[in-house]
């Protein structure tokens, strides 16, 4: 395997250390290691990384606020464990009415957003901007071919994300069974927090149901925005609700339950629908093959591909004032503003710079931590941003397959995915009996120092 390019910055480093390895064999060659605290020599493994990076993760971990944003990483991650593929990608699509205009626009769209190319975000943003304009001007035929085009593209977009989902669950029964272990073990060692902690906060940027699948399977409870059983119904009063039980023999006296996190989808989901004046979350199952049968149900009338809450992104940060958007990001600043708080993005490109400017002011609190895990930076947003940022001493950085790869990332480098408090105690009473042994011969010399100076 071809030599893969890694960063690394954790603890105390003072500045970003890049290294180079075959994963094949997992051996690394440090570029600057003569700047680092901790390396002896050029060459190293995964046990100097472990032993470098796992303590400091499971610090960040138990801080008193915890939250994880998923980018497109995530299921890209998990798909290729199943399939040996990437998941379905953003690229641009072609529409039938002002094809050229829109890709235009979007491309600059997303320039001004500091990306190079434009995806199908920008493209369905401009759309509709489009749309919007050509119906103030009166003109209805052209905004009927611009809604016409919007519904094909987003209805088969959504079909594309289901076809990603379907992968997975229909892949072989190893690969199948490997990608939902893997998918586990990366919630819990998240959300593995003992009740008495602030819950950890879930965001993804995904419009598919990866996360939901992970956590109904690791038996993950996630608590969201939407009330309901049937078809349930997003809610902008929501309560800060949670979830308690009352232990044996204690009454009057509930706890808190543990493994439950909070669930939040900045982008909007594919099983989201806007009927007349309500947000509804549809019975889709996970892979379905189409999404328009169950749309055929009372209460739906009407609802077509266009009403699916598959949000563009946002440059300029119009669409983010919209419901339910603007309850969404509204939860993502008040969850990770806040003293004591760290933010791990996983597979997350730094792209949405309405997402960015939330994670700048949360910098602006000098106990709040980011720790950024990717894979890759090949477009240098990463590098850009945590230099545009300025509180290095606030960043983590672990970038390059050698470290985030999900499978190497679950197996050496995240905490245990359980509520260790086994290890605690045991490392209490170790420290306990080394003390005592410590000064039990501690005694032991200076009464034979003191015997041997008798006459």
């Amino acid at each position: 395997m071809s030599s893969e390019k890694h960063i690394l910055k954790v603890r105390d480093d003072a500045s970003p250390i890049k290294f180079e390895g075959d994963l094949s064999v997992g051996k690394f060659q440090c570029e600057n290691y003569s700047e680092t605290s901790w390396l002896n020599s050029r060459d190293f493994g995964y046990k100097e990384l472990r032993s470098r990076i796992e303590p400091w993760l499971t610090s960040l971990f138990q801080t008193e606020h915890l939250s994880l944003l998923a980018g497109s990483g995530l299921t890209h991650a998990i798909h290729f464990i199943a399939a040996e593929k990437p998941a379905a990608g953003m690229d641009s699509v072609d529409f039938i009415f002002s094809d050229k205009e829109i890709k235009k626009a979007a491309q600059e769209s997303a320039e001004r957003s500091g990306r190079d190319q434009a995806n199908i975000e920008d493209q369905l943003r401009v759309a509709n901007e489009l749309l919007r304009g050509l119906e103030i001007l009166g003109q209805t035929k052209n905004a009927e071919a611009v809604s016409a085009d919007l519904e094909t593209i987003i209805g088969d977009f959504g079909i594309s994300i289901l076809q990603s989902e379907r992968n997975i669950a229909e892949a072989g029964e190893s690969e199948r069974q490997e990608a939902w272990n893997t998918l586990i073990t990366f919630l819990m060692s998240f959300a593995s927090r003992t009740g008495v902690r602030d819950r950890l906060n879930i965001f993804t940027t995904n419009y598919d149901r990866l996360i939901e699948a992970g956590a109904e399977v690791a038996g993950l409870h996630l608590l969201d925005r939407f009330l309901g059983n049937l078809m349930p119904v997003f809610r902008s009063s929501r309560l800060d609700l949670d979830m308690h039980y009352n232990p044996p023999g204690i009454r009057g006296e509930p706890r808190y339950l543990e493994g439950v996190a909070r669930f939040t989808k900045l982008h909007g989901s594919v099983d989201w629908i806007q009927a007349e004046q309500d947000i509804r979350r549809i019975g889709l199952p996970f892979g379905a093959e189409q999404i328009k049968p169950y749309l055929d149900a009372p209460g739906l009338r009407g609802v077509d591909a266009n009403k699916l809450m598959i949000y563009p992104n946002s440059a300029k940060d119009r669409e983010t004032a919209d419901y339910p958007y603007v309850e969404l990001f509204r939860d993502f600043a008040a969850a990770i503003c806040r003293p004591n708080s760290t933010l791990v993005t996983y597979g997350y490109s730094f792209g949405d710079e309405h997402i960015n400017r939330v994670i700048r002011d949360m910098l602006s609190i000098p106990s709040t931590h980011l720790v950024i895990i990717s894979r890759d930076d090949n477009l240098g947003r990463i590098t850009k941003t945590y230099d545009d940022l300025g509180r290095s001493s606030q960043i983590s950085l672990m970038v390059g397959p050698g470290l985030a790869d999900i499978q190497k990332l679950t197996k050496y480098f995240l905490p245990k995915a359980a509520i260790d408090k086994t290890t605690s105690r045991m490392s209490e009473l170790l420290r306990q009996r080394f003390n005592s042994e410590q000064q039990t011969s501690e005694r032991d010399e200076e009464g034979g120092n003191s015997g041997s100076e008798q006459p």
